[in-house]
């Protein structure tokens, strides 16, 4: 592996894939439409909840791209690896989270997943309790969101690796 994290053509790892469209290019307005969607759901959030709620979305989305991406963005701003790895098992890692990103963690898996068709009524009241009825109908709006762009970089195969944090700035 070389200094900046890549692999060089001597590591003999997978070859890169491509990309299977370049969703931007093929329909410009929808792409600037998420684009305001992203900057309009964000804001009055923390940033640094949002780059977290992001990067759960993206683990139980498999989406690569954004994780690669949104990893970059919460070291860039200061978050540690630690938390960031962990995230991925929060449930048995808690003490690393405050009550309120718990919360937000919780309510990001039950609005991704939808995998009994709702959002639990005790998820719901849990994220109520912790953000104002406002920043909570932001936070909704960062989950559905990032996975729109999830949506997009999995069944796009947008390719992770090549992202640097500042290279979107919205």
């Amino acid at each position: 592996m070389t200094t900046n994290g890549q692999h060089s053509a001597h590591d003999h790892h997978a070859p890169e894939h491509s990309p299977r469209m370049h969703i931007a290019t093929l329909a410009p307005e929808v792409y600037k439409a998420v684009i305001a969607l992203e900057i309009a759901a964000k804001k009055g959030l923390d940033p640094a909840l949002v780059e977290l709620v992001k990067i759960r979305a993206s683990q139980l989305n498999h989406c690569a791209f954004c994780l690669d991406m949104h990893t970059k963005d919460a070291i860039a701003a200061g978050e540690s690896v630690e938390r960031i790895v962990l995230l991925g098992a929060w449930e048995e890692s808690r003490h690393f989270y405050t009550e309120k990103e718990l919360a937000a963690i919780e309510l990001t898996e039950a609005v991704t997943v939808l995998t009994d068709g709702f959002v639990p009524d005790e998820v719901y009241a849990h994220a109520a309790k912790h953000f104002e009825e406002a920043e909570l109908a932001q936070l909704i709006s960062v989950i559905a969101t990032i996975n729109v762009w999830n949506r997009f970089g999995v069944t796009t195969r947008l390719v992770p690796g090549h992202y640097t944090p500042g290279m979107y700035k919205n």
